[in-house]
């Protein structure tokens, strides 16, 4: 089955989350952990200052929907209980053909070890699989990141590789660790 499109009705409900797009609302709770050189370390971006953050949400974060490969819906993760921003999370759609997608997600440090990363990925791995129809979902972390490496495993995906000082990342060489999930692994555990 080739993967259609996704327009998922938020917010997105989970036990104790909601996943919604992100608005300028949300700018400073965005700017209070993405700007902090210790949350972007394993990450591909820099810490964002304020004007950057204006402009993803103007853009790259405005996405509502995912029509076609090469899209990304980043979503807020919401407290639900407090109305809290604690962190994003994205799903990536990379191919139609192959039914290819990745996951990821950043928590806010203050709100870490709560389990928000790990409900608010399960939620996008169930969007990804049941709703857009996707056939495989991977998670891509830099090895040294140990707390997402336990998101992953939590999550019941499988690492599949470990690849070596495969990248030159901030100035230094990062190894990469490469997990995934087949649809027919989502909805044998789900």
């Amino acid at each position: 089955m080739s993967p259609n499109e996704l327009r998922p009705a938020y917010p997105i409900k989970t036990e104790r989350l909601l996943l919604r797009p992100l608005t300028s609302a949300d700018a400073e709770a965005l700017l209070a952990y993405r700007s902090r050189p210790d949350v972007c370390r394993y990450v591909p971006f820099e810490p964002m200052t304020p004007e950057v953050i204006a402009d993803r949400l103007a853009t790259y974060w405005a996405a509502t929907v995912l029509t076609d490969e090469g899209q990304s819906l980043t979503l807020g993760i919401e407290v639900a209980e407090t109305g809290r921003l604690v962190g994003d999370v994205i799903l990536f759609w990379h191919s139609r053909k192959h039914g290819g997608g990745e996951v990821g997600y950043v928590v806010n440090p203050e709100f870490a070890g709560l389990g928000y990363a790990t409900e608010a990925a399960r939620a996008m791995l169930r969007v990804g699989f049941e709703e857009l129809g996707l056939h495989r979902i991977v998670g891509r972390i830099d090895e040294r990141n140990e707390p997402s490496a336990r998101v992953l495993r939590r999550l019941g995906m499988r690492q599949e590789a470990r690849l070596v000082h495969n990248e030159l990342f901030k100035g230094e060489w990062s190894t990469e660790l490469d997990f995934a999930m087949l649809a027919e692994e989502w909805r044998a555990q789900a």
